[in-house]
């Protein structure tokens, strides 16, 4: 998913699925430019259904599953759905375009649409809201918030729907608030040194950032455990072969336990990872992570080749803003 808070994603994590199912939701997705060959429904209660492409080129399948909120999962993105026993969901979407292309046709999706774009309008409100001062952004998510109670108000949904989207706002309010203060942390590192590391090396040894003086050093946080993490490596990979033998370094930092260290080792080889393969000395709590104000992965920083921090939030791989930020810096 994008580096942005999802109202849906807190619906999830903080509901139970609601109700018992009677009758058999039939479900279809069509989509262009897919991640994967099968698309995967997850709900509380290890709830999963997982759905094949049949030769049509269409996800088909009947299935019971109560009331409530699941997550639905292409192979690499995932979004939230209301499902309600015998409705009939009928998903378009580009994946290229994941959550500006979702579009629920049939019966019982109202909920659904709902859901796709809310998570639209949280993504505008935090590319806008987040670059204002503190007073103008707390008058703006109150306004958000009104507006947002307003909106599933008036809509005929389910009432357990629009009572767990009104507790989902008033969470959403306390998470926005936790974003806003880390990402005014990290805004303020833009133009000064950047916080070094000394972390191990995959080929050996140690590497510290003050090292890569000189060149332009697009830093990856992940770990292997990190299903976003994982799909942004196949882009990464083309963005380090198109950058080949410029003044830039990638380096990709794991974050995964000590534990895992030799899990991170053989990761490392059996994909072939490139780059510069480093490993934080204390995972999340790691000096260079919490100067960062890093609350989750993957995340991308850029420096330059004085040390001085570019972009504390950079574009991820997958993202053309990243290929249209290092040709202005490289070329």
């Amino acid at each position: 998913m994008k580096n942005f808070f999802v109202t849906g994603l807190l619906i999830f994590s903080a509901l139970n699925v609601i109700g018992q199912a009677k009758n058999p939701i039939k479900f279809t997705a069509k989509i262009e430019n897919r991640n994967s060959d099968t698309i995967i429904i997850k709900g509380r209660n290890n709830f999963k259904q997982v759905i094949p492409i049949d030769k049509k080129g269409v996800f088909a399948s009947a299935f019971e599953a109560p009331k409530g909120f699941y997550l639905f999962f292409d192979g690499r993105e995932s979004t939230n759905i209301y499902l309600k026993p015998n409705s009939e969901v009928n998903l378009t979407m580009n994946a290229k375009e994941f959550d500006e292309t979702i579009v629920y046709k049939g019966k019982g999706v109202d909920e659904s649409n709902f859901l796709a774009q809310q998570a639209l309008k949280d993504e505008k409100f935090q590319n806008e809201a987040f670059k204002k001062e503190p007073a103008e952004f707390s008058t703006l998510l109150e306004a958000k918030k009104k507006a947002d109670i307003e909106s599933v108000e008036k809509g005929n949904y389910d009432p357990e729907f629009k009572a767990a989207l009104k507790q989902n706002f008033e969470s959403f309010n306390q998470y926005a608030v936790q974003e806003y203060d880390r990402a005014a942390k990290a805004n303020k590192l833009i133009g000064k040194p950047s916080p070094d590391f000394d972390y191990e090396n995959h080929k050996g040894g140690k590497t510290k950032l003050s090292d890569l003086k000189g060149k332009y050093v697009y830093i990856d946080l992940w770990a292997t455990w990190c299903g976003p993490c994982r799909g942004e490596i196949p882009y990464l990979q083309k963005v380090e072969e198109k950058y080949h033998g410029k003044n830039i370094e990638f380096v990709s930092i794991s974050i995964d336990k000590a534990k895992d260290n030799e899990k991170w080792k053989k990761f490392v080889v059996d994909n072939k990872l490139g780059g510069t393969q480093l490993f934080a000395d204390k995972d999340w709590e790691s000096a260079f992570v919490t100067s960062y104000g890093v609350t989750g992965i993957p995340r991308f920083i850029l420096i330059d080749p004085k040390g001085n921090v570019l972009n504390a939030e950079a574009p991820r791989p997958s993202s053309p803003e990243l290929q249209t930020q290092l040709d202005t810096l490289l070329n």
